[in-house]
């Protein structure tokens, strides 16, 4: 999805006045799956366009929108470690590093 079409899909989403979240990779360091501006859009019922990465990375994320949507209402600068220290899955994770900025963007932001 590019950008244009998920800037058109989150206008879409408030016109509508579906509440979500704009979550964006700020900053990566190490290996990551995404860059910094890879998006994507939460929706209040754990629907999502785009993507910053998917796995664990990517659930930590949706996570921390629909507490944004849920309870808090406010932005938040997450780290997400995509390190896995114990190698308990077998080498599933990139060794890197990501910080996702998590931001409320539906009706009434």
């Amino acid at each position: 999805m590019t950008d244009l079409e998920l800037f058109r899909r989150l206008a879409a989403l408030k016109s509508a006045g579906m509440p979500c979240c704009l979550v964006t990779i700020v900053d990566a360091r190490g290996s990551t799956p995404r860059g910094p501006g890879a998006k994507m859009i939460v929706c209040a019922d754990k629907t999502t366009w785009g993507s910053v990465g998917g796995g664990c990375g990517e659930k930590q994320a949706i996570s921390a929108a629909l507490r944004c949507l849920l309870s808090t209402r406010k932005p938040e600068l997450l780290r997400v470690d995509l390190t896995d220290d114990l190698g308990a899955r077998g080498g599933d994770v990139c060794g890197g590093s990501m910080s996702v900025f998590v931001e409320p963007a539906g009706p009434g932001v």
